[in-house]
């Protein structure tokens, strides 16, 4: 298998910016030669590092670039993921991004009426080529984020794919997923909200475009309770 187009860098996947690559070498500086452990370092440091927030831009692509997610430290899974794949990349560890649909039965209130749906399109995860396969890491849920909400946080070993737990911790139903939307070497930005434009309506993301765009969106994700569908 060719993996040149999984190791270099793009307009959003920007692995060889300064930024990402510094940080990609501080995250494994004591985790040895091994790819496999420094793929599972710069997992946790996307986890937990960078805040899980749903209500950032999201039409172009420098709302996706790896080194803007890094500098402002918080963005929705498609941002982690993008973010993550560009430290692989930097790491010479062949990554690219992967996207289903999934239905959230633990969100909060003030999200489901945000979207007008308890699905989530286009929700985006990282894959590295580990060991002779590729292996889905899924950083998008912070830790502290995962506690409030009855979720174990979800770990990665590098060898055991990573993807939401159908049950939280309290035995409900968590996540479900719907459909799988295939695996890109770069983020398909245009995809994504063309998808979200015809899933939740395109009066709505036009909607939310217009409110980013006028700096007028002020909600706290990290503030609100979640519910049980």
């Amino acid at each position: 298998m060719d993996f040149t187009v999984y190791l270099q860098p793009t307009e959003i996947i920007d692995s060889r910016h300064p930024r990402v690559s510094d940080f990609a070498r501080m995250v494994t500086a004591n985790t040895g030669p091994s790819p496999t452990q420094r793929a599972v370092a710069i997992y946790y440091a996307v986890r937990d590092g960078i805040r899980y927030d749903p209500y950032v831009p999201f039409h172009l692509n420098k709302h996706y670039q790896a080194s803007r997610v890094l500098k402002h430290k918080r963005g929705y899974c498609v941002c982690k993921a993008s973010l993550l794949c560009a430290l692989g990349r930097s790491l010479g560890i062949p990554s690219r991004v992967g996207f289903a649909t999934v239905r959230n039965h633990l969100a909060t209130r003030e999200l489901l009426d945000y979207i007008g749906s308890d699905l989530f399109v286009y929700h985006g995860y990282t894959e590295f080529f580990l060991e002779n396969k590729w292996v889905k890491a899924t950083p998008a849920f912070n830790q502290e984020l995962c506690h409030r909400h009855r979720v174990a946080p979800l770990e990665f070993n590098g060898r055991e794919d990573s993807v939401f737990q159908a049950y939280n911790q309290d035995n409900r139903k968590f996540m479900e997923y719907v459909a799988e939307h295939g695996t890109y070497a770069d983020i398909p930005v245009d995809t994504i909200v063309a998808a979200w434009k015809s899933a939740y309506g395109r009066e709505r993301v036009q909607s939310w475009i217009s409110q980013m765009e006028a700096a007028e969106n002020k909600r706290d994700f990290e503030s609100e309770t979640a519910i049980q569908l």
